[in-house]
Formats: structure tokens, sequence, C-alpha cells
């Protein structure tokens, strides 16, 4: 199966904005989860559901009225878990480069009608950019683990 980022590209909106003037996070957040959504679901070809973001690094503000880019491509696969990556890229209109504002790791699921967890389709790295990538997921597991058991007396 081929592993092709799933790309969306769009201009802020006045709607987008935050007291800073700069786009919302939280609009940020948005655009991740849709673009992780589509890339998951396009992956195992069902339903998928958001169970893990990690680490969502915020770089630079994006400007209103700037075009924002955003990829999403599996970069690991456990059971019924894909591993998303995020990069969230912007440019303003007059200029042809995009610029890295925000990146970050992304779980879904695949789930039934019932919300029961259904196997997908496995990733299997071939160049060596995918294994780091990889490598890069399983880290990111690894730690997720522990800081899960850090928070336990908490929950």
């Amino acid at each position: 199966m081929q592993n092709k980022p799933i790309t969306f590209q769009f201009i802020s909106e006045p709607s987008d904005v935050n007291y800073g003037g700069n786009v919302h996070g939280g609009s940020v957040m948005k655009w991740i989860d849709q673009a992780g959504y589509a890339c998951a679901t396009t992956w195992s070809g069902n339903y998928s559901v958001t169970v893990y973001v990690g680490g969502i690094r915020f770089y630079e503000p994006i400007k209103i009225g700037e075009v924002v880019k955003v990829d999403a491509q599996v970069i690991y696969t456990g059971k019924s878990s894909m591993h998303i990556s995020i990069n969230v890229f912007s440019r303003n209109l007059k200029q042809p480069t995009f610029v890295k504002k925000t990146h970050c790791i992304i779980v879904f699921v695949a789930v039934d009608e019932n919300g029961k967890k259904l196997p997908v389709p496995a990733w299997i790295p071939e160049t060596e950019e995918e294994k780091q990538q990889e490598r890069y997921a399983k880290r990111l597991m690894n730690l997720r683990t522990q800081i899960e058991d850090e928070m336990k007396p908490f929950l």
C-alpha cells in the first residue's frame, strides 16, 4: 500500500484570529485533527478516531490571510493504530516559500460502527527517511507510556 501524504491547503480567515491577531492555536489543532483523520481513514479504509495527540509544537504564528498547508502521513502502524506525522506550514500570498509553523504526532484507531477496534494494514518503511520516522514514532510511544505512568495518580 502506498503511503502518500494527505495535504490540505487553504487561506487562513479572520474567523481564525486569536486575541493577538494571529491564527488561534485551537484552529491549528482543528486542522491537524482533520488532516490526521483524512490520512488515517484513507489508510485504514475505515472510520478512525483520535486517541492521542502528542507534543504539539508551535514554532511561529500563522498570520491571517496566509496560505496554510497541512501535511499528514502515516509513520507507524500497530494492530489497529496509526501514528500520523502532521506538519503545518504557511506562507504570505506574495511569497513562494512555505515555512514550517507547527509539528505533532497524532494517533488514530480504526473502529467499526460499534466503536470496536479494527485491524489496519501494516505500514512497512522502505526508505531511510521512512525508517527514521518509524524509529521516531516508537521512541515517542515509549515516552508516552512513561508519561501515562506518571499521570496515573492524578486520573
